[in-house]
């Protein structure tokens, strides 16, 4: 019998016994399969894949189309943890229709369980008609990506007073509006502090300090797989770019020495006696001609 996957009802409860969620991203099925076996209990399919995999310098070009091929990736390799997908850049922003038909393709095509949206206040009307729906819905506030050219760059929000309020005020609309959890995402710690306690759903911190009800990273900064920028949020867990860029050189230099490939990693002809019978009965090898 397979194992059932982790539901939004059981992050809720993990909430509310106390107990911190770790969450982290993933793009396709070897990371889904290696997450899994970790005991992570919720996988973000985030359009951040624009940037760590598409090469892209922001998550704005990432399409539904790309999502749904990423979401089904992941889902293929787990069996338990809940996965949610991130909305790309204005397949919600339009009209509530629009984002609902957006999330069906996502939930459908892409087998994600529960979906992701950036923004506050402005787009909690299109949280509440997904969730009327039956779209679970986790929401976004703080740095949200898709904003980053409204917001001057990648900065941390919510310094001062007026724009500490401003968040607060989203979080409390998008609970309202029947999202499951929040992503808090680079604010400072005491406002963080102060959104958990003020919730009852979840909160997922990534840049938001300690007192989250959860965390979120982004793989490839957490396993230190990218050789260049690595935001001061990351955890440092591993440094695989630098134990990949290594095994690659080494690589490199047994191909050229003549070192790679040994017997170990060759294949040899059968040693069995050859008859006459079977020379005149078998075809000669690779059906050339004698």
């Amino acid at each position: 019998m397979r194992p059932r996957r982790i539901t939004t009802h059981k992050i809720q409860a993990m909430k509310a016994r106390g107990e911190r969620i770790p969450m982290v991203t993933a793009y396709d099925y070897t990371q889904a399969q290696i997450v899994e076996a970790a005991g992570i209990p919720m996988i973000l399919v985030g359009d951040s894949l624009g940037n760590v995999v598409l090469g892209f310098d922001s998550t704005i070009p990432v399409t539904v189309e790309d999502m749904v091929r990423h979401s089904a990736a992941v889902v293929r390799g787990t069996e338990t943890p809940l996965i949610v997908v991130d909305m790309p850049f204005m397949s919600y922003q339009v009209d509530a229709e629009t984002a609902l038909r957006n999330a069906g393709k996502l939930l459908q095509e892409g087998g994600a369980q529960a979906v992701k949206l950036e923004g506050g206040q402005a787009v909690a009307p299109i949280i509440r008609r997904l969730t009327d729906a039956g779209v679970a819905v986790m929401g976004h506030i703080g740095l949200t990506p898709q904003s980053v050219h409204k917001l001057g760059g990648y900065r941390v929000q919510g310094k001062t007073n007026r724009s500490a309020e401003e968040l607060i005020e989203d979080a409390i609309a998008i609970q309202e509006a029947g999202a499951f959890a929040l992503v808090l995402e680079l604010i400072p710690v005491e406002l963080a502090a102060e959104i958990t306690e003020r919730l009852d759903i979840p909160t997922i911190g990534i840049g938001a300090g300690p007192h989250t009800d959860g965390q979120v990273q982004v793989l490839y900064d957490m396993l230190g797989m990218s050789l260049g920028f690595k935001p001061k949020h990351a955890g440092d867990y591993a440094k695989l770019g630098e134990t990949a860029k290594d095994a690659l050189e080494r690589y490199g230099d047994d191909v050229k020495a003549g070192a790679f490939p040994t017997s170990a990693q060759s294949f040899h002809l059968d040693k069995s006696p050859v008859t006459d019978s079977s020379r005149r009965e078998s075809p000669t090898p690779y059906g050339s001609s004698r």
